[in-house]
């Protein structure tokens, strides 16, 4: 696959997403949107991973390139280029899709669990999935899905914590991806972050987890993998059906 990701600040990277593209033998880009790198042809694209980031959707004027990226992001799920979004990512695409962002009631910061939802059974990027297990997060902002979309996953501090949209576009809140040193690099640049909260834990709660670091891997791992499965189903279909027409819209997203 060619895999394309986009980088908010540098202290967020894709981290285990790239050592999983690594290992498979992926081709991956990437675009740092604080360097102001240009923005992909999505005819170069397979699969694209919009990263987290401490800015909120609707901060355009601060972060001008914004409206630029949700655009990106509408022409990706409306070409069924396969999306994954992750914290800031999965808030963009919801707003995309025709979803509400805003300040949630509690911040969510460090180890919480989160529980599977009925439809999680029927996705096939989420049906293999543990029923309940303990992610990573750091997020202050959540969001309502449009019906269009199935909510996958919630947590006692946050309703959406994951959700699919068609076939192709997976939205996560919390850090699957995340490394010890990903951990201590978004302590150390978030700290801010850290009042009291029933839902935020203090710096030495967050580090060293390596039994739950190792599962939110281990999950990643079969996300991806599934996204990958889905990806080559697609270029079978191409490949055995020569008069088809292009995958074409998913639908026509704010229009």
């Amino acid at each position: 696959m060619r895999i394309h990701y986009v980088q908010h600040v540098p202290f967020e990277t894709p981290e285990m997403i790239a050592v999983w593209a690594q290992d498979k033998g992926h081709e991956v880009t990437s675009q740092r949107l604080f360097e102001n790198d240009p923005f992909p042809s999505l005819s170069d694209v397979d699969m694209l991973v919009v990263l987290g980031g401490p800015m909120g959707v609707k901060d355009e004027k601060e972060f001008p390139w914004l409206a630029t990226e949700k655009q990106l992001i509408k022409e990706a799920i409306q070409s069924r280029t396969l999306v994954l979004g992750i914290c800031l990512g999965a808030q963009l695409i919801a707003e995309v899709i025709g979803g509400e962002v805003y300040k949630n009631d509690k911040k969510e910061i460090g180890w919480f669990p989160v529980h599977l939802t009925n439809d999680a059974a029927q996705s096939e990027y989420f049906k293999n999935f543990p029923r309940d297990f303990v992610p990573f997060h750091w997020h202050g902002d959540t969001f309502h899905l449009p019906s269009e979309a199935s909510r996958i996953a919630s947590s006692p501090g946050c309703i959406n914590q994951a959700f699919v949209y068609g076939d192709h576009v997976v939205g996560l809140q919390f850090h699957l991806e995340f490394s010890d040193t990903s951990i201590q690099r978004i302590i150390e640049h978030c700290k801010t972050d850290l009042e009291q909260g029933t839902y935020v834990q203090q710096p030495a709660e967050m580090l060293g987890r390596s039994q739950w670091l190792e599962q939110s891997n281990e999950i990643l791992t079969q996300l991806l993998d599934a996204m990958e499965a889905k990806a080559q189903a697609w270029n079978r279909e191409q490949t055995h059906t020569f008069d088809e027409a292009p995958r074409g819209s998913f639908r026509n997203i704010g229009d």
